[in-house]
């Protein structure tokens, strides 16, 4: 007997039935990472975030899942539909509250839709869609799933893409200095000059898993956290007990970056490691020259080099990060509205977007960093 629920507590689930759904690599989708969000207070109802995972049972076994939020904003998600919000407030109907498939606050690839097999999936997509009409909600959105989950989609669920970009080791670069002999002079020239400067002033690094991480270490890292929330005049989510939970579960994932300077940490970037993959994702500290960009990105390259990691994912936006080997790479998400006139508009929207995204992705192909490499 086949039945679907939308769960308001990942806890009610046990960890093992949860990742059983998953291959393991992707530490955002793991039991550990979301339950934490909501045992550790980085998921308010004021601030727009209600769990409702969705989940698929047969006889008492859950056999498909999807994380999942009841949204009343659009905050957090880096996939912006604002004007789609506001274009149903001029026609007097309320796309709030709409069901949102995602990992909150993490604008990071990986499987969404956690089932058996295509056909499984394809099953979950469909049963999710009867549901949320079900609800009354305006519509569901699965952002930032695989490309291979896209066959599971049918042709009402929009697809929209962006662009991310991303570092990735084609096979033959063992340290550093194998990464930059791929550049091209002036890029090569420029990455050698900031991370030299920065060396002056006398700043190191101590690159510690969560097993490694002393509470004062946490403690510092929270702190950059806020500072750089607090800069930009955006409220943190994150909690020190939530960074706490990610050490003390997600030992050998967690991984953080500490520039120290006269034995005190002056900035720190979090990531997250997971298969063959290191995902940054928050940063904050001093301002010196230079120092962003070795503590978000250089030292990452660094460890994924020393650990053999292939990907790394700095986070969203950035084209700065071009001229530093993070190449461009498109981000998918898919979109079904409950109204049909509204679903119509916003398909061409999104064809027209995707156009604008291809031409984007064209433009910046023109100026790779790497050596050009002449006819065969």
């Amino acid at each position: 007997m086949s039945d679907t629920r939308f769960l308001h507590r990942l806890a009610d689930i046990p960890a093992a039935d949860w990742d059983a759904l998953h291959d393991g690599t992707n530490p955002f989708v793991s039991h550990a990472f979301l339950s934490g969000l909501e045992e550790h207070g980085c998921l308010r109802a004021d601030w727009g975030w209600r769990s409702r995972h969705f989940t698929v049972w047969e006889d008492g076994t859950l056999v498909g899942a999807v994380p999942g939020y009841l949204k009343d904003n659009s905050h957090g998600e880096f996939v912006f539909d604002h004007a789609w919000a506001n274009a149903y407030a001029r026609y007097g109907l309320a796309y709030f509250p709409k069901w949102l498939g995602a990992v909150p606050y993490s604008p990071v690839t990986g499987p969404r839709l956690l089932a058996r097999d295509a056909r499984a999936a394809a099953r979950l997509v469909d049963a999710l869609r009867g549901e949320v009409a079900r609800m009354g909600w305006s519509s569901a959105h699965v952002n930032f799933h695989r490309a291979e989950e896209d066959a599971a989609f049918g042709p009402d669920w929009m697809l929209r893409e962006d662009i991310q970009f991303q570092w990735h080791n084609p096979g033959d670069w063992t340290d550093f200095d194998g990464f930059l002999a791929a550049m091209d002079h002036k890029h090569r020239k420029n990455i050698r000059q900031e991370r030299a400067k920065l060396a002056r002033t006398g700043v190191h690094f101590r690159v510690v898993h969560g097993d490694e991480a002393s509470d004062t270490d946490l403690q510092a890292m929270h702190q950059f956290y806020l500072q750089t929330f607090s800069e930009y005049g955006n409220s943190p989510a994150l909690t020190l007990p939530f960074l706490r939970h990610l050490a003390a579960t997600m030992p050998r994932q967690l991984v953080v970056f500490l520039a120290m300077l006269d034995d005190r940490p002056v900035a720190g970037a979090l990531c997250l490691r997971g298969g063959g993959t290191l995902y940054g994702r928050y940063w904050g500290g001093a301002t010196l020259p230079g120092l962003h960009f070795e503590t978000c990105y250089y030292q990452g390259i660094d460890y994924c080099l020393r650990e053999g990691l292939t990907r790394f994912e700095p986070g969203a936006q950035g084209e700065h990060k071009l001229a530093r080997g993070f190449l461009p790479h498109r981000v998918r998400s898919r979109h079904w509205i409950a109204e049909p006139e509204f679903a119509e508009a916003l398909a061409a929207w999104c064809a027209q977007e995707r156009r604008d995204v291809n031409r984007y992705a064209q433009v910046l192909a023109e100026h790779s960093p790497f050596k050009r490499l002449g006819p065969a």
